[in-house]
């Protein structure tokens, strides 16, 4: 074999090599998957209703820098904070139904639970409830997002009625942000609310979910 022929096929070896390696990089690497759940195109005069107990109502943080408010912002539409602190899930389910016909939301956050957790109600009677509120939504033409809360103590865990119910009413679902923002101090005013920036956060995960899962 010349010399010339046998340049030619290591450098072609090398290409393949190379070629091969890419192909299993971009094979096993992360990509950000599309959201199940699609919901209808938010637009201008459309409403937004933010619907829970204290982690929607802002404790922790000055007024005004709520997670809804914080939304409002993001998204530059108009979202109404329906957080009541130290509710509980079964007072907010029959609370819901009043609002929806007040506000006639295009879109409708669901944060709740929180308090039931940490009175050690059952996590079936909370899904219960989670479940009542969910298919009230689903009476309205408002999508809905469900926001699971997590479990307070070390090593902090989303119940996975939060989801459950999300998949049942084909609802968007956002498991995480309240998990990170509790797990970081810098994040939080005391041991189950954010702060300011936590809230910020929330707002931030929130909008993205909402804007990529849009028709």
């Amino acid at each position: 074999m010349s010399p010339t022929a046998e340049k030619w096929i290591k450098v072609s070896f090398k290409v393949c090599v190379i070629a091969v390696v890419i192909l299993w990089i971009s094979a096993f690497a992360p990509v950000e998957a599309e959201a199940k759940v699609k919901i209808m195109p938010l637009k201008q005069g459309d409403l937004i209703l933010a619907f829970g107990d204290s982690l929607t109502f802002g404790t922790g943080a000055p007024k005004g820098q709520s997670y809804p408010e914080f939304l409002q912002d993001e998204l530059g539409l108009e979202v109404i904070n329906a957080g009541v602190p130290g509710e509980l899930a079964s007072k907010g389910a029959k609370r819901l139904s009043d609002l929806l016909e007040e506000y006639n939301p295009s879109l409708v956050l669901i944060c709740h639970g929180g308090n039931d957790i940490l009175h050690g109600r059952p996590d079936e009677l909370i899904e219960q409830d989670l479940a009542a509120m969910a298919e009230t939504v689903k009476f309205t033409p408002a999508d809905l997002v469900i926001i699971g809360v997590p479990k307070p103590g070390l090593g902090l865990v989303v119940p996975s009625f939060y989801e459950t119910v999300a998949e049942k009413y084909n609802a968007l679902y956002e498991g995480e942000v309240l998990r990170e923002v509790l797990s970081n101090p810098s994040l939080k005013s005391d041991l189950i609310h954010p702060n300011a920036e936590g809230y910020r956060i929330i707002a931030e995960a929130l909008a993205k979910l909402i804007k990529k899962s849009q028709w």
